[in-house]
């Protein structure tokens, strides 16, 4: 039996999509038959459209962020699956510009296929396209993932600055290369004392006895790769924080995002990031800004992971411009 509120065709994600529309229908346009939502009003300015997608069940990415400042289109797979790659073809043609189309994909085998076969297709309209693959997460970043690292909470800042930097009339290659130098100065590290119940059979992902802790989980409940006792919060977060420094550039102002996978409370997470700004202090690390909240979930998991950006002053420039979508605004 799911422990999930069920629809009646069965098709949770599809329905919530139509509904997501509606709800915030001043902002996004709906596309129900080939699966994808658009931006109702972005800049004029722009000359390439910027796309992203994956699995549902990380709400509110990527729908969430369709809008001014942000994404001109999101293509939304069912629950941890990797939209079709007919989805992405079509809402690409959708918001193409002059200079094409930017792909915006989280480094997962099933999204590198269909965003890659949809940039074949496009090729052959003579539609320019380019990608920024997002491979944040340190915990899978080992010589024996043969995937690579996974992309995970720093989707969303990658989203923000480029967003911006389309708005600005940026071209095709500069964005996908100011992308790269981002994706390359941002790393993240997610922690889990429980996982998310499986839609199919209504069990955990995985179970943890009492006093266990998973460190280094991912977003579709993969494991990390030793399960270790559970340390209280300022313990855990310095730890997040060393390892995750000793993979940026040193001496750098940072944003950062403390991000609630889905069943943490926002008293946690507050907790969590006035550890990490101790520990930041602690190492002479300017924090630039913060997010703090559910920015990308995995469905109803209890833990949080923890996002650094290196920035300079223009990254800086571009996160503060105004963004208006469903789920991040200023």
């Amino acid at each position: 039996m799911s422990a999930y509120f069920e629809t009646a065709t069965g098709d949770l994600a599809s329905e919530a999509l139509r509904s997501f529309a509606d709800v915030h229908k001043e902002l996004v346009s709906a596309h129900p038959g080939l699966g994808f939502l658009t931006a109702r009003d972005t800049s004029a300015t722009r000359v390439v459209g910027l796309l992203s997608g994956g699995g549902s069940g990380h709400e509110p990415l990527h729908c969430g962020y369709v809008g001014r400042g942000m994404l001109d289109a999101a293509v939304p797979g069912r629950v941890f699956a990797s939209p079709h790659n007919r989805q992405v073809y079509e809402a690409s043609l959708a918001v193409a510009r002059p200079e094409g189309v930017l792909h915006l994909v989280k480094n997962y085998t099933g999204d590198r296929i269909n965003f890659g076969i949809a940039a074949e297709r496009l090729a052959h309209q003579g539609i320019p396209c380019a990608r920024v693959l997002v491979d944040d997460d340190l915990a899978s970043d080992a010589a024996d993932i043969a995937a690579g690292r996974r992309g995970t909470g720093g989707t969303v800042l990658v989203e923000k600055i480029l967003g911006a930097a389309a708005d600005t009339g940026m071209g095709l290659a500069e964005l996908r290369d100011l992308g790269e130098r981002l994706v390359a100065r941002c790393r993240s590290l997610a922690i889990a004392t429980s996982a998310h119940t499986s839609p199919a059979t209504g069990e955990p992902a995985f179970t943890l006895d009492a006093g266990q802790l998973e460190y280094g989980v991912g977003i579709h409940g993969e494991r990390a790769s030793s399960t270790t006792p559970r340390r209280p919060l300022p313990d855990l977060v310095e730890r997040m924080t060393t390892e995750l420094l000793g993979a940026l550039p040193a001496d750098t102002p940072v944003i950062s995002l403390v991000n609630g996978l889905g069943a943490t409370t926002l008293l946690e997470l507050y907790a969590a990031h006035g550890q990490l700004v101790h520990q930041l202090r602690g190492a002479g690390v300017p924090l630039a800004r913060s997010l703090v909240g559910n920015y990308i979930t995995s469905l109803d998991m209890h833990g949080f992971s923890i996002t650094l950006m290196a920035v300079d002053p223009q990254t800086l420039s571009l996160f503060d411009a105004p963004v208006h979508t469903p789920a991040l605004r200023w």
